[in-house]
């Protein structure tokens, strides 16, 4: 589904936030990515979503070449992945339902689609009592909620998450994350998630990509990551608080 092949990646004239990244992702798959911050993640995943194109490398997206598209071709690719960042992106002055729709009017689709499949998607995530809802009276979590919803509403096959859960607190870190892993496990979509908590790769994910300092250190189960693995990544053990396998 996704594939990088000596990506490298800089801003203008400055310097590699990115070197000679090779990785692949498997349809189906829930990847964590991993690394201290400014490792390059976030780039790592604008390259994915097609907000930046690598200065070398190929990176294929849906089996098809990034570097050869025209911006004409973007729209299509990109309705097949759903995004979803840390800081949430949500329209204050819309409805929870109406941020949820919004993907949805702006592609032309029919207002009766809409009204009745975006109250479905919300009850799915829990918030069917709050439809009406403001972002300003929603809770950290029920926004995050409302994030994935949106993400979700043009029903991708991939869908990023950008440091999801990082400013919620550990209950509503783990309910937001249930609620990824169901649309891994139950809609087989794949799932690539940055975040810093080990702890949450390790119960949920399937495959993980570790950077550091632009460079990709390590690739495989969460159960491969050992002590010596993740002080690759992190450098300190004490900055990743993380029970690593033995």
């Amino acid at each position: 589904m996704v594939l990088f092949d000596g990506v490298t990646v800089r801003y203008g004239a400055g310097p590699e936030v990115l070197r000679g990244i090779t990785f692949t992702l498997a349809p189906g798959s829930f990847h964590f990515l991993v690394g201290a911050s400014g490792a390059g993640k976030s780039s790592l995943l604008k390259l994915i979503y097609l907000a930046m194109r690598p200065a070398a490398g190929r990176v294929e997206l849906f089996g098809r070449d990034v570097s050869v598209l025209g911006r004409a071709d973007y729209p299509g690719l990109r309705r097949r992945i759903g995004v979803v960042f840390q800081d949430f992106r949500l329209i204050p002055h819309l409805s929870a339902t109406d941020n949820v729709a919004l993907p949805l009017r702006i592609a032309g689709v029919r207002e009766t689609d809409i009204k009745r499949h975006v109250p479905e998607l919300l009850a799915w995530v829990g918030l069917k009592d709050h439809l009406d809802a403001l972002p300003a009276t929603l809770s950290g979590g029920q926004q995050q909620r409302v994030a994935i919803a949106r993400a979700l509403m043009q029903r991708p096959k991939l869908i990023l998450a950008d440091e999801p859960v990082a400013s919620l607190d550990p209950a509503l870190r783990n309910s937001v994350m249930r609620h990824v892993e169901a649309l891994n496990r139950e809609e087989g979509i794949t799932v690539v998630c940055s975040l810093h908590d080990l702890d949450l790769m390790k119960r949920y994910a399937t495959r993980a990509v570790a950077l550091r300092e632009g460079k990709l250190v390590a690739e495989g189960k969460p159960e491969e990551f050992d002590l010596a693995t993740l002080k690759s990544i992190y450098g300190d053990e004490a900055e990743f608080g993380f029970e690593a396998a033995s």
